[in-house]
């Protein structure tokens, strides 16, 4: 890969071979990133606005004579910002929009309503030739790698595909060589160009699709959930090798996925939606640490915890009933009808996405954007200094309106006594985000040995 408008890539066949080294040999641990101060975010112009984004998809009744008789708004109303170097992680339940707004940025999906201004110019309207300059600035990483890259082209034919789109980035004759030069940055041998998707692993087909999104020297690259149909282990290998390609080319990632761990180890700002809305958005110690939002709150609370004694004592915080329908949306607060805090004021009020009064003049973590009525810090997890001492019973676990405690209806069985603290000396406890240990990895990776 060659320079492209002053930026300088860097991708030798040198660089590869490193590149490949540290993806291969981290295993099932994800390698330490640079501090998250480091990052230019908040600083200057965003590289990326959006304002408002909405998609609604129309409900429509008859077959001669069709009407709309309703809207299932899958993206109903998105703002956040996106610097220069930055991560953004977009977390929440599936279906809740993260996946339509990703298709949004790049075009796949035509907003219903709303803006995105990249370098401070409206994209969401435009097409022909203006689209196709602005497409090449904003690539794709898809979710699935099996069904994602197309299983009767080569490797080669998959990589430089968009130099057919984009003749003026790459000469015919450079082609070849350039492709090479991506599957060794990505950690895959360049004599692969000639072989096919169903001789990778998953992980190795990832990395095609990722050398695919670095081929026309992007400046920001949305990752659809890239490493949630991947092992546990090839997981960590394909989170290192994102975060180095973004230090080598000065990317900037909007990264959607559902394991809370992965986004904020990743990430530098994290956003959580909810039924088609940001809901909160704020730092990754913001978000994990001093979460304000009800909801952002219970998916914390959620996430497993290795050590057993911050386990125990753990806010648990138990949510029923099932999401709303994007048909059929709730007045006011869409998050009301799960919400344990939920009064008369959330069903007559739709709560803005910003800072809460309370927090508004006070230097504080917990001052950040949240859209809730009656938001308040709750540290799920409390800090070491600040936990209970063995042996006192941990508090109870916060329920939604009309259950009991633990989540079960009212009986006459009393409930079970909560489990017992002693487990600190059975050893370390194995996490689905730790992953096995894995065996060490050569610099790049094999089809025969996937």
């Amino acid at each position: 890969m060659h320079a492209d408008g002053g930026r300088s890539d860097g991708t030798g066949a040198g660089a590869g071979t490193g590149a490949g080294a540290e993806a291969g040999a981290g295993g099932s641990t994800m390698v330490s990133r640079a501090p998250k101060g480091a990052a230019p975010r908040g600083d200057g112009e965003p590289i990326l606005e959006v304002r408002d984004l909405a998609k609604h998809y129309p409900l429509t009744q008859g077959i001669l004579f069709k009407r709309q008789i309703g809207a299932v708004k899958a993206v109903d109303g998105v703002d956040f910002d996106l610097h220069a170097g930055e991560t953004l992680g977009i977390v929440g339940e599936s279906g809740c929009g993260k996946s339509t707004v990703a298709k949004m940025l790049v075009h796949l999906e035509r907003p219903t309503a709303g803006v995105i201004r990249y370098k401070g110019e409206d994209i969401a309207k435009l097409s022909g030739r203006a689209l196709k300059a602005v497409r090449r600035n904003i690539q794709m990483v898809f979710q699935d790698p099996y069904t994602s890259l197309n299983p009767r082209m080569t490797v080669g034919d998959i990589i430089g595909e968009p130099y057919e789109i984009h003749p003026e980035v790459a000469p015919k004759g450079s082609r070849r060589q350039r492709v090479q030069d991506l599957l060794d940055v990505v950690g895959l041998n360049p004599e692969y160009i000639n072989r096919y998707p169903h001789q990778f692993s998953g992980g190795q087909r990832q990395r095609i699709g990722i050398a695919r999104g670095l081929a026309l020297n992007p400046e920001i690259i949305v990752a659809d959930e890239p490493v949630s149909a991947l092992d546990v282990s090839v997981q960590a290998q394909v989170v290192n090798l994102l975060e180095r390609l973004q230090a080598e080319f000065d990317l900037s990632f909007l990264f959607i996925a559902h394991d809370l761990s992965i986004v904020r180890h990743i990430s530098d700002r994290v956003g959580v939606m909810y039924l088609g809305r940001i809901v909160e958005i704020g730092t990754d110690e913001e978000i994990y640490d001093h979460p304000t939002h009800p909801y952002t709150q219970a998916l914390l609370s959620a996430v497993p915890v290795p050590d057993p004694t911050a386990r125990a004592y753990r806010e648990r915080i138990i949510l029923h009933g099932d999401v709303p329908s994007p048909a059929n949306i709730p007045s006011g607060c869409r998050f009301r009808t799960r919400c344990w805090k939920a009064q008369e004021r959330c069903t007559l009020e739709v709560p803005l996405l910003a800072v809460p009064a309370e927090f508004r003049f006070v230097d504080t973590p917990a001052r950040h954007d949240s859209a809730c009525h009656f938001a308040e810090e709750k540290r799920v997890v409390p800090p070491e200094g600040e936990r209970e001492a063995p042996g006192r019973t941990p508090g109870p676990d916060v329920e939604a309106p009309g259950t009991t405690t633990r989540g079960r209806p009212v009986q006459d069985v009393p409930p079970p006594p909560p489990e017992p603290l002693g487990r600190a000396d059975t050893g370390p406890l194995s996490t689905p985000e730790d992953g096995p240990p894995g065996p060490p990895s050569a610099g790049r990776d094999d089809p025969s040995n996937p």
